[in-house]
């Protein structure tokens, strides 16, 4: 099956034309209108700095309804002792830079470049990009992830920790969040093994693009999220 090459006209292929290993398309543009059509119908973009925009849809996708969330009995310890603060959309261009930049073990460079994350920051200002942080008892940033909100679904992009269980503490007070907005569920798009520990599993792609994009359907809760985790 061929791999569509976009041009600057806003479309995507059809999923029954998606290559098996998960290549949607190769080329098009990072403009804001694109990447809200890409994640409104489960598509994201994924490369390396120098390479062609390459968008995907993987055969199989992780995701984790938020009230189905596991959490650990050493982590419900972190989160009785109120180690971290969690905020909202108070540090997001922070979030993304260390998302960026932080090592990831067997992982050379990063596909979170300047061009996309510039884009993300745009999509920050308009209300459908979020930060979820985690503070230490000095106010010091020192863990999060950010992602983008879109009808019922939070579509996770990345997440970065300076210190032990701080990302894991932000996420599961997202989960807790979106839990009580009736998100249907956090797309985390590719299987990762500290994910599947909190509970995400993986769908085929058939039935993931058919629940995401009912749920797409939803009205967007754009705008901060900061006062949504003063109640948490």
């Amino acid at each position: 099956m061929p791999v569509y090459a976009l041009d600057k006209s806003l479309w995507f292929p059809p999923a029954t034309e998606y290559e098996e290993h998960g290549i949607v398309a190769v080329g098009g543009d990072l403009s804001l209108e694109r990447l809200l059509e890409a994640y409104k119908q489960g598509i994201f973009p994924w490369y390396n700095q120098g390479e062609p925009i390459t968008w995907w849809c993987p055969k199989m996708r992780m995701v984790l309804p938020p009230a189905e969330v596991k959490i650990s009995k050493s982590s419900r310890n972190v989160l009785n002792q109120k180690r971290f603060s969690i905020k909202a959309d108070v540090a997001f261009e922070e979030v993304i830079n260390h998302c960026q930049k932080v090592k990831r073990k067997g992982q050379q460079g990063t596909w979170l470049n300047d061009e996309l994350k510039q884009a993300m920051v745009e999509l920050h200002q308009l209300g459908y990009a979020h930060s979820i942080e985690s503070y230490d008892e000095t106010d010091t940033l020192v863990g999060g992830l950010y992602g983008l909100g879109i009808g019922r679904i939070f579509c996770g992009d990345s997440m970065f920790s300076l210190k032990n269980n701080a990302s894991k503490i932000a996420f599961v007070s997202l989960c807790r969040v979106l839990a009580r907005k009736e998100f249907k569920w956090i797309d985390c798009q590719v299987y990762n093994e500290h994910l599947a520990s909190l509970g995400a599993y993986e769908l085929p792609r058939s039935t993931f693009l058919k629940e995401t994009r009912e749920n797409m359907k939803a009205k967007t809760l754009r705008g901060p999220w900061t006062e949504w985790f003063r109640e948490d």
